[in-house]
């Protein structure tokens, strides 16, 4: 199911450190409570920031629930009572977690990165496009939506786009962390319950959802495959504590 060959990101979109030290690549095996999640990634970006560790991506999921970032509108979550719902710091709206969406937290510090939000924000674009090419999957952005989405197409049915992954970050001094989701094999019916990063016209999908079995740890390599193209090389670690 995998293809290993990659199709590597114009320079525009990788954010490589000059001396291409390696990033602590970690893998929660169990499902992570958001809170101790969020206090985790907090004390890891405050400890890059003071020279006492170094850049992490977490891979994780969690428990169903769903967070407001900080430009989240009241009115789009629509079933408030179905999971529970966290203020998150992160830019963006409503969005859901759960069982079958890998997330990303990527605690990067960009002081080495080239300062750049916006050329943060593209390569996170082209991590994610890179990992879904290697399923044969065509992600794409779009200027008016963030994330990455894919164009369905079914004869006598009209085309339609649906959000695959979702980005959601801060920065507190040029020290990066919340992250991405990508939806392997989430139950979407969950995505009911909000407006989904405040977009209605269109739909979520996953990569089963498109017909492909992916597994968590085949899209676990994905990611990790692309991410050494955008951002450089990965070294395995310990998830934090």
């Amino acid at each position: 199911m995998l293809d290993r060959t990659l199709n590597s990101p114009g320079s525009g979109q990788t954010m490589l450190r000059p001396d291409a030290a390696p990033v602590a690549w970690a893998v929660s095996d169990r499902p992570v409570p958001y809170e101790a999640a969020v206090l985790a990634m907090e004390a890891r970006a405050q400890a890059i920031h003071d020279g006492q560790a170094g850049e992490l991506v977490w891979l994780l999921e969690h428990p169903p629930l769903y967070t407001a970032g900080v430009t989240a509108k009241p009115g789009d979550l629509l079933d408030a009572g179905r999971f529970p719902v966290f203020a998150s710091g992160r830019g963006g709206q409503y969005t859901y977690h759960g069982p079958g969406q890998r997330v990303a937290y990527v605690m990067l510090d960009l002081r080495t990165r080239g300062r750049d939000v916006r050329r943060f924000v593209q390569a996170l674009e082209a991590w994610i496009i890179g990992a879904l090419d290697q399923f044969n999957v065509e992600g794409q952005v779009r200027p008016d939506r963030v994330g990455v989405w894919v164009e369905r197409k079914a004869p006598g049915v009209p085309p339609r786009e649906d959000k695959i992954a979702a980005i959601g970050v801060k920065l507190r001094r040029w020290v990066s962390f919340h992250g991405i989701s990508l939806n392997v094999e989430p139950d979407l019916s969950h995505f009911a319950g909000i407006v989904p990063c405040g977009v209605t016209r269109h739909g979520v999908t996953s990569l089963v959802d498109l017909g492909l079995p992916v597994t968590m740890d085949e899209a676990d390599e994905a990611l990790r495959i692309s991410f050494q193209a955008v951002f450089g090389p990965v070294l395995r670690a310990s998830p934090p504590a």
